[in-house]
């Protein structure tokens, strides 16, 4: 059974950084996009970034693109999200995903009904 459990999230302040982690049970974590979306109160989910198989490929939504930064660790079936200079705005709950589908192709979706293998999500708060 495939699980996704994120950690690493918590209170900060604006301008401040955060690390956030899934952990992937997937054999074949290696031949996955994985991903992160966000969810804030009354809000849809939304994309965050993504990276391809390989860490070859990656995709960042325009609202933190030059402030996140998506790796993995094929290894230790990780992927991680690097935030930095957090703004009030990022506060939301954050999902880890996966897709199997479209790593053949390298194509990567923004739209979460691509994604398969979601996690719970880890809180993110800034506070300004």
């Amino acid at each position: 059974q495939v699980q996704l459990v994120e950690s690493g999230g918590g209170l900060v302040q604006a301008g401040a950084s955060l690390r956030l982690s899934c952990a992937a049970s997937i054999r074949t974590f290696g031949s996955h996009i994985m991903a992160w979306f966000r969810q804030a109160p009354g809000k849809e989910r939304e994309f965050v970034a993504a990276i391809g198989t390989g860490g070859r490929k990656s995709r960042y939504s325009d609202s933190v693109q030059g402030r996140y930064t998506i790796s993995r660790d094929d290894n230790k079936r990780q992927v991680y999200l690097s935030m930095n200079r957090l703004k009030p705005e990022d506060t939301a709950n954050y999902f880890c995903a996966a897709d199997p589908v479209r790593a053949i192709l390298q194509t990567i979706s923004t739209l979460p009904s691509d994604y398969d293998y979601w996690g719970q999500g880890t809180q993110v708060t800034v506070s300004s």
